[in-house]
């Protein structure tokens, strides 16, 4: 699998609503994945035999206009989760400053280890609201996306979850890839 050298981040401005204000969801078991409350991680482990995280940036930016809004700069992870040498999601999280001044041994030595294992491990997180959106990717992530030979024949589906620790704030947001769509709508 390549990866376009395009630079970091991949991600892009999406507008996220709560699952009650979407007025359809996908037809398909794409959305028990899109709602589910466990860990996305161990749900994924599930279907493969080998799962990995290939890391495409980290580093401190400034969010999109909206994406985080309490926080001018956030830590912010981008990477991909494949199965079976598959890239399934593009997941972007981003971690508010305080928060990583906080668990920074925790977060910057995630390296190749998935998010999920960190806040689904222990009681230090706690999972909050999640949303969803679907969208046609623009520029960087289409690009992504045909990098990985999974050209987008319709729209993308994604959903992002918030968790916090002791009053600070961190966002996962996972995209689900035309492939990732395409074995769990055969499930």
């Amino acid at each position: 699998m390549s990866v376009t050298r395009l630079s970091f981040p991949y991600g892009e401005s999406i507008q996220w609503f709560s699952p009650d204000k979407i007025a359809e969801l996908p037809q398909s078991p794409l959305t028990e994945w899109l709602l589910s409350t466990g860990s996305l991680t161990q749900k994924l482990q599930s279907h493969c035999a080998h799962f990995e995280v290939k890391i495409l940036g980290e580093g401190n930016l400034t969010p999109f206009s909206g994406e985080f809004p309490t926080q001018q700069q956030a830590w912010v992870r981008e990477v991909l989760l494949c199965l079976d040498g598959t890239p399934w999601i593009f997941a972007r999280t981003l971690i508010s400053g305080p928060l990583l001044a906080k668990k920074d041994k925790d977060f910057l030595t995630l390296g190749t280890r998935p998010l999920g294992e960190l806040l689904f491990s222990t009681d230090d997180f706690t999972p909050g609201k999640i949303e969803v959106a679907h969208f046609t990717p623009c520029e960087k992530l289409a690009e992504l996306t045909s990098s990985l030979n999974q050209p987008v024949s319709q729209e993308l589906w994604g959903r992002r979850r918030y968790f916090s620790f002791e009053g600070e704030d961190l966002i996962v947001s996972e995209t689900f890839l035309p492939a990732a769509r395409q074995f769990i709508e055969q499930l």
